[in-house]
């Protein structure tokens, strides 16, 4: 009999509707998770789950917005009252708004930053004392190729706020790493590069087919990632497979 790599683990999974967060929840419980779904999108929530149910997986929906600490505590009690424990905690909310440093205003800035970086934080904290009871737990952060700029934004819109962010979650998954080593917490990060996802696919093609500096043409593998990529390589961090492996921002970039 095949066991997957994540068998009978329970993992939350936050911006499970769409993208990556759909293909890394989709993903796990693929390979076995009992996966408890967040996001505040309803019906792209709900076709998520009923995906994976129809697939013969596990999964839940719960509908809040991780930014907040109730919503981010709610989605992770949901996850222990429900199976009685939290094994995997994969923080995928994310998302841009582009700007120019000199004409960016104060509620953008704000605004990314609590996107990315605040509900990264919040669903941590909620999750790590569950983790730290049963000695075992695997933190995989979504971080970006943009922590380190991502020209084609920076050239022709600005990104400075989303870069921060995700340089930010890899500082974050640093010093988290350390502090949850010693309880058998296992914390990490993905960073990815241009993948073509529902919201940004169409748009980074464009830029392909209109500028000189586009995303394919400065990735050495010349094309768009896909969100099961991605999901690919939560997977691994997400398993025994990388019990020794923390504190690791991995590029799946395309060479980039």
């Amino acid at each position: 009999m095949t066991v997957g790599r994540v068998q009978d683990r329970i993992a939350v999974v936050t911006g499970a509707a769409n993208g990556i967060g759909r293909a890394v929840a989709e993903r796990l419980a693929e390979e076995g998770a009992r996966v408890v779904a967040g996001d505040v999108e309803a019906p792209a929530l709900d076709e998520c789950v009923a995906e994976i149910q129809a697939r013969g997986g596990t999964a839940v929906p719960v509908l809040g917005d991780v930014t907040e600490a109730d919503g981010a505590r709610r989605l992770i009690e949901t996850a222990v009252e429900r199976f009685g424990r939290l094994d995997i905690l994969v923080n995928v909310v994310g998302g841009s708004r582009s700007a120019k440093i000199w004409e960016m205003a104060d509620d953008v800035w704000d605004g990314v930053i609590r996107l990315n970086l605040r509900s990264t934080f919040l669903c941590t904290r909620a999750a790590t004392p569950h983790m730290i009871r049963n000695s075992y737990g695997k933190i995989v952060c979504i971080s970006s190729g943009a922590r380190e700029g991502t020209p084609w934004t920076a050239y022709y819109a600005g990104g400075s706020a989303y870069s921060a962010a995700k340089a930010g979650v890899h500082g974050f998954i640093r010093d988290v790493a350390l502090e949850l080593a010693e309880h058998g917490i296992n914390v990490n990060a993905v960073a990815p590069g241009p993948i073509d996802t529902e919201r940004v696919g169409k748009e980074l093609r464009r830029l392909d087919e209109t500028v000189e500096f586009s995303p394919s043409r400065m990735t050495p593998l010349r094309r768009l990632g896909t969100p099961r990529e991605i999901a690919h390589a939560v997977l691994f961090l997400a398993s025994d497979e990388a019990s020794y492996i923390t504190g690791v921002t991995l590029p799946v970039t395309g060479g980039r």
